[in-house]
């Protein structure tokens, strides 16, 4: 081949591998709105055909969401295209959309009387989950930046809390990896059990929702288990768990500052603020906006409830396709062999702190959210 004719290769290679990537992309998007439709399929007509099971009327969209998608990953992955079709795999965009268009539905009036009490709530929480976990996987002498992911990701939010932990702390992309596996692991069964224990012990949908959000990890398994309570438990966990969010910034700066000054002593090292608005949840911003426009709207239109009826669009229909598709992605997302890697040391600390977090935020819950009422 001439020199020539190899320039003339070159671009049409590119442009191979450019039609070949979009095309992989194309795909992904096209396989994960047909799992929706799927999901949407199953949750309309299971209960139809199963009419004489009682309690197959309990069972909502995230379990068939999380189910078919913990299914089709386990197909991709045994052929290899898991990697290949992860392109619009995006649990944390789609589960960020659909709360800031939970916002939309949820009176601003709601969010400032509960603001209070979630704050109180997710203070001693992330406050106390947070030393147990640090003392304890010290205690079992891991390394200090597997100790920051890990009692970041138990007592905060779970994989966001963990990532924002690692840019902190600089940890290595393994250990991330690890512990993100550790957290979907504890918050897949939470999405079930604790919605039932919430029913076994006669909890209201507002404290219910108050314990989920200030327990489980992740802010998608979160509103897989508040939407499974009910539409009162969803708000009220949503609006808990956010509170938790907003506090990872401030977590992540603390971790900087610690790991600068004690752990790494780099001499003339310094924190700016300008970290905590790197960190900081953006999306929640987008939720209470989304609260306030609404609210808004409906308290100043001629015909409040029809205005509440456009609202409601951007409710349980729209948002509700955003949560689909996001509890799909986590469950085709979901990779066990991760958790092989680094021993049984990294899972003993995390069920311990686990279990401290689910008996302390019930316990708050019960006392704060005592009352509390939506309307």
């Amino acid at each position: 081949m001439s020199q020539a004719e190899a320039v003339g290769a070159a671009p049409r290679t590119i442009g191979e591998q450019g039609i070949a990537r979009y095309g992989w992309i194309g795909a992904s998007v096209v396989l994960l709105l047909a799992l929706g439709g799927l999901v949407r399929f199953l949750d309309t007509n299971v209960p139809v055909w199963l009419k004489g099971v009682s309690w197959i009327k309990s069972v909502e969209f995230p379990i068939y969401a999380i189910l078919v998608g913990l299914a089709a990953g386990a197909i991709l992955g045994s052929f290899g295209l898991r990697s290949r079709l992860g392109a619009a795999f995006r649990t944390e965009f789609l589960i960020k959309t659909g709360l800031v268009l939970l916002g939309a539905s949820i009176n601003l009036a709601v969010i400032a009387r509960a603001a209070g009490p979630a704050i109180v709530q997710s203070v001693i929480l992330i406050s106390s989950v947070f030393l147990v976990s640090w003392w304890v996987s010290g205690r079992l002498g891991l390394d200090p930046k597997l100790r920051a992911l890990l009692s970041a990701a138990v007592s905060i939010c779970g994989v966001s809390a963990a990532i924002a932990a690692a840019g902190a702390v600089s940890a290595r992309r393994e250990q991330l990896a690890y512990v993100a596996s550790l957290v979907i692991i504890f918050a897949l069964p939470s999405i079930f059990i604790q919605p039932w224990l919430a029913s076994q012990l006669g909890l209201n949908q507002v404290v219910a929702g108050a314990w989920i959000g200030g327990n489980i990890d992740t802010t998608a398994a979160v509103t897989a288990a508040g939407s499974i309570v009910g539409d009162h438990a969803l708000q009220i966990a949503a609006i808990v768990k956010q509170t938790q969010n907003a506090l990872m910034g401030v977590v992540a700066v603390i971790l900087t500052a610690y790991f600068v000054y004690r752990i790494e002593r780099v001499p003339g090292a310094t924190v700016g603020l300008g970290a905590i608005w790197q960190r900081f949840p953006k999306f929640i911003i987008g939720f209470i906006v989304a609260s306030a426009l609404a609210t808004i709207y409906i308290n100043s239109a001629a015909d409040p409830k029809a205005a509440g009826d456009v609202v409601a669009v951007a409710g349980p229909s729209l948002r509700t396709w955003f949560f689909i598709l996001a509890f799909v992605c986590i469950g085709l997302e979901f990779r066990p062999a991760a958790l092989r890697e680094a021993g049984a040391r990294p899972v003993a600390v995390f069920a311990f702190a686990s279990l401290v977090n689910l008996v302390l935020a019930l316990a708050l819950a019960s006392v704060l959210f005592a009352g509390f009422q939506l309307a």
